[in-house]
């Protein structure tokens, strides 16, 4: 999200870099090249229009703080405005309610509202151990009762047994008063969903809503569909006064125009966003790590959270071990190449890094995931010992290999010179010991193959 904001912002940012002083006229372009780049990714005009005053009022002649230049800080007055613009501060789920409490989940056909309420489930009973029950309210479409069944029984969380022929009011209090029975902390609400807002379905959104007094209504909005999601959202909190907003489908949003004005417009706080298909793709939204991405400052600390959450720190440790002692080998590499992949989309890790984004301009082709799996099919079409001692592979079975893993055998010479590489690497890590090995990056993740990190 946010790649065509991004580049244009850096475009701006470099007409005022070396000025010695901040003014009116040279920070005009600059300001020109924002709002351009803010309407591009469909962010709402108004929103543009206050965007643009706030931060030329509060630029031009400014105080320069001491340890920056005038166009580092013209960049944090935006990177500021931009914060503010967003929220402030990341709003998680409030569940401060006698249990259970109901969180209801709102928005129209097709926006991921019942992937997410498995999303936030999964989230929920495995970061803060709280007991969940999902409870499917359409009975329009049979299909969203069992993907819903499907989804509870990937995340591992209980789903109240529903059928079509129920009235959805009915299975709202069943579900809360099963969730009361069975001592749950949390019950989520999936209701239907139309193709378009109208009175039908929000006469039963609140008609629910009356009946269990939720104290959450999250609408789930699509973020690819820009301006049209901030649109209803307005309209759902007009008619139902939702609490916060999640946003899908973010990977596949270049642009993040709803990001950017679903807060100013509804003055509701967005929760979380949807960064993937897979039921841990979910990331709680923190508006200062969003503008630090948006203007290429990285993100650390999303990039920490996400690596002690889905990376396995013993295997990490053992892995630490074995480079300090010098015994890196291929099914080593493979173990760890699978935990980078856990992390997310190479884009993804490569954006939350200070100044890496910038650094990998126009080599955009090196983040391909796809290349990783292909290095995984031929590390995989080796023999244990192959892959314990890279020493053994000559010509013959490299054509093995390549024929096993649906590759070339250019391809196996290529992974093996950037592994023998890598593993020289190691070694230099493991003389310096433990401390030189941090210096060199973090615990576990070596330079790999074909990319600059």
């Amino acid at each position: 999200m946010f790649d065509s904001l991004s580049e244009r912002f850096e475009t701006a940012f470099k007409k005022i870099r070396g000025r010695g002083s901040l003014s009116e006229s040279n920070i005009k372009d600059a300001l020109r090249e924002v709002r351009v780049a803010l309407l591009e990714a469909d962010v709402s005009y108004k929103v543009v229009k206050t965007f643009i005053a706030n931060v030329r009022q509060k630029a031009v002649g400014v105080e320069v703080m001491g340890s920056l230049t005038p166009g580092q800080q013209v960049i944090k007055v935006v990177h500021d405005e931009l914060v503010h613009l967003m929220g402030e501060v990341n709003s998680d789920l409030n569940l401060a309610v006698q249990p259970p409490a109901v969180v209801m989940m709102v928005g129209l056909q097709g926006s991921g509202k019942t992937t997410t309420s498995g999303k936030l489930a999964r989230r929920l009973s495995g970061r803060q151990n709280k007991k969940c029950l999902l409870a499917s309210l359409d009975v329009y479409r049979p299909a969203a009762m069992d993907q819903l069944a499907t989804v509870g029984g990937q995340v591992e969380v209980d789903v109240l047994p529903t059928t079509t022929l129920e009235n959805p009011r009915d299975i709202a209090q069943r579900a809360v008063e099963t969730a009361k029975r069975g001592s749950y902390d949390v019950v989520f609400l999936d209701t239907a969903g139309r193709l378009h807002v109208d009175d039908e379905l929000m006469t039963e959104l609140s008609d629910v809503k009356e009946l269990v007094n939720p104290i959450e209504i999250l609408l789930v909005a699509d973020s690819m569909t820009g301006q049209d999601a901030v649109t209803v959202a307005e309209q759902f909190d007009q008619r139902l006064g939702i609490s916060g907003v999640v946003l899908t489908k973010t990977d596949g949003d270049a642009r993040g125009g709803a990001a950017l004005s679903i807060r100013d417009v509804t003055g509701k706080p967005i929760k979380f966003v949807g960064t993937g298909e897979k039921l841990d793709a979910l990331e709680p939204f923190h508006p200062d790590r969003i503008a630090s991405r948006i203007l290429g400052m990285g993100d650390v600390l999303t990039l920490v959270e996400t690596a002690m959450e889905k990376v396995d720190l013993d295997e990490a440790a053992k892995l630490q071990e074995k480079i300090t002692s010098k015994k890196f080998t291929l099914e080593d590499f493979l173990a760890q190449m699978q935990q980078v992949q856990k992390m997310g989309s190479l884009t993804d890790l490569v954006g939350m890094i200070p100044g890496m984004k910038q650094a990998m301009k126009g080599k955009e082709q090196q983040l391909d995931d796809s290349k990783l799996k292909r290095i995984e099919a031929i590390i995989l079409s080796m023999t244990i010992k192959e892959r314990q001692r890279h020493q053994l592979i000559n010509a013959s079975r490299k054509r093995r290999i390549a024929k096993g893993s649906g590759t070339s055998v250019q391809e196996v010479n290529r992974l093996l010179k950037q592994f023998i590489q890598t593993q020289k690497m190691m070694k230099r890590f493991g003389k310096l010991g433990k401390k030189g090995f941090m210096r060199g990056g973090m615990p576990g993740m070596p330079k790999m193959p074909g990319l600059p990190f």
